[in-house]
């Protein structure tokens, strides 16, 4: 990671505190110059002292899951009573020593209701990230549990609105389209006069000196994961491996695996991605693509966007035609 140079550092996957080494790991990292931040679980392991005690080891940002505003939604989603409550003990402890705090947010149709009391919890956190996550029905995602594209368009609204009014960061994982949807009411708000600055993304960092993520980056692009088998995977969302680290160098990998090279480039995308305006900026979801259609190049399945190129190319013509 050192050698990557990475700009962060997530250890993460079900609940890292009960590793016995886990602060000699966070320790080890700093030591070397790493950002690290670790993604708990809300569990009687995450204790005041535990966060403390990773603090004192280096830890540069604590990041928890809250994925609804009261008990009874979180809860259920995570399927722990109780959990609520000890995330947001968990959020107040951290603060409490000075330690920054990134909260995740899954979107999908069990929260979706609740996105405006969500969000007004989060203006009451002292966090210095929103991380909204979008649902790939992988594992225990279920496909009936994602939104559709025009509620990905209205969940784009909602969270366009609330950065220019919040002083926490708002990013979105898993849903690349949401930098088209910034970029198209940018242009639009230029023309009407009336733009204001968009957040900071390249070349600039949060307080706790964790960078923001430039534009293009996506699963394979700016992004890798390792599981705890050391397998090299393009996001934790995109089960196909590039190799494994106990065998191969992770530099290695990520700059030259067959796999890796050929998602960094956009001349692979298919359908309406492939002809895409902003298939720079954005390029789909690979890992909501490649669930949902076993193609790891498929276009991103939740976009209402019909790029120009497409429409000329594709679409019949009948006017009351629309691909879907």
């Amino acid at each position: 990671m050192a050698a990557l140079k990475a700009p962060v550092f997530v250890l993460t996957g079900r609940d890292p505190l009960k590793r016995p080494d886990i602060f000699e790991l966070v320790g080890y990292a700093s030591s070397h110059g790493v950002r690290i931040s670790l993604t708990p679980s809300a569990t009687p392991l995450l204790t005041k002292e535990a966060i403390a005690r990773l603090k004192a080891c280096g830890l540069a940002r604590l990041a928890i899951s809250l994925d609804g505003p009261t008990a009874e939604v979180h809860d259920a989603f995570r399927r722990v009573p109780g959990s609520y409550e000890w995330t947001l003990q968990a959020v107040r402890w951290a603060r409490e020593i000075g330690l920054p705090v990134q909260i995740n947010t899954t979107i999908t149709r069990r929260n979706l209701h609740c996105l405006d009391s969500t969000i007004a919890l989060m203006e009451q956190l002292d966090v210095v990230l929103w991380s909204v996550f979008f649902l790939v029905p992988t594992g225990r995602g279920a496909t009936t549990d994602l939104i559709s594209a025009e509620e990905f368009e209205q969940v784009f609204e909602k969270l366009y609105e609330t950065s220019r009014r919040v002083e926490f960061d708002i990013k979105s994982t898993e849903a690349q389209h949401y930098r088209r949807f910034l970029l198209q009411r940018r242009t639009e708000e230029k023309r009407k006069g009336s733009a204001s600055p968009l957040p900071p993304m390249i070349g600039t960092t949060t307080p706790d000196g964790i960078g923001r993520a430039p534009r293009g980056i996506n699963d394979g692009k700016g992004f890798v994961f390792i599981s705890h088998l050391g397998e090299v995977f393009p996001s934790g969302f995109l089960p196909v491996s590039a190799g494994n680290v106990r065998k191969q160098s992770l530099t290695e990998l990520y700059r030259h695996s067959p796999l890796f090279v050929s998602l960094r480039d956009s001349g692979n995308l298919k359908g309406k991605c492939g002809v895409c305006e902003f298939r720079e900026v954005c390029g789909g979801s690979r890992a909501r693509a490649y669930a949902l259609t076993g193609d790891i190049f498929a276009e991103e399945p939740c976009c209402t966007w019909q790029p120009k190129a497409y429409q000329r190319e594709e679409l019949p013509a009948e006017p009351d035609c629309v691909p879907v």
